[in-house]
């Protein structure tokens, strides 16, 4: 990717503001929301947070970007033949740095609350002592690389060619809000290792010590979703990386 030409820089920004939003809206659904008392929105509440954040970013940048905000979803269309390779490294810089700074604004509005304790986890995954239902090492392995893997099928058959128009971003963004349905109890629910890294730096000492699952499992099941639908589907499709725009005529 060229960093000189505008286009490219808007594209990285997009990613960088719609993981923020993902990661700041769904994060914070969890950390704020989720445990109010008697009105919690509950994991219902908090998967839903996710997937409509996701929806809501589609339809504002899909256009510029194609909307990922996910290592795991850029390394996945790339591997499924739908992303060029020689982008993927800005695209998830900017996804990470978007991550890291919604982090830092949940966690400065989250320490306002009297009680607010870093040790209930601030929306960090983990498995073993740190899972929500004490999961092990190996559940979380197999459900990151699975959930992952069909988020990234759900992904590119939505945003296929012959799909229906205009309905990618419900399709992925209620695949997402699935995902967690399962996925929380046993991880609290990455399959984004970007969403993963922003608030493990602020837990830090476990969350850090357990985050190497939540980028290696979520990126080994992009891959295999990439992969699988690319041959299921041999049919080529547009690049999911935004419109680019007309070239000016001379």
């Amino acid at each position: 990717m060229d960093l000189h030409n505008s286009h490219n820089i808007h594209r990285c920004v997009a990613e960088g503001i719609g993981t923020f939003w993902l990661t700041f809206a769904g994060c914070g659904s969890a950390v704020i929301a989720a445990g109010f008392p008697e009105v919690g929105i509950g994991l219902l509440g908090v998967s839903l947070a996710f997937g409509l954040s996701v929806v809501t970013m589609a339809y504002a940048i899909g256009h510029i970007s194609g909307c990922h905000l996910n290592p795991a979803v850029t390394v996945g269309l790339a591997a499924g033949g739908r992303f060029p390779r020689q982008d993927i490294v800005p695209y998830i810089v900017a996804q990470v740095m978007g991550a890291i700074v919604a982090a830092a604004v949940l966690y400065t509005i989250a320490v306002g609350a009297p009680g607010f304790d870093l040790a209930k986890g601030f929306a960090a995954n983990g498995y073993g002592a740190h899972s929500p239902g004490s999961y092990s090492l190996l559940s979380g392995l197999v459900a990151e690389v699975v959930l992952t893997m069909m988020f990234l099928f759900i992904i590119m058959g939505a945003t296929h060619g012959k799909a229906p128009v205009g309905f990618a971003p419900l399709a992925i963004g209620l695949g997402l809000t699935l995902i967690h349905l399962v996925g929380i109890p046993i991880t609290n629910t990455s399959v984004n290792p970007a969403r993963s890294t922003g608030p493990a730096l602020f837990v830090g000492g476990w969350a850090l010590a357990q985050l190497w699952l939540f980028w290696v499992a979520p990126l080994i099941g992009g891959a295999l979703g990439g992969i699988l639908y690319r041959w299921l589907s041999e049919e080529p499709s547009a690049l999911v990386t935004g419109v680019t725009p007309a070239t000016p005529a001379e």
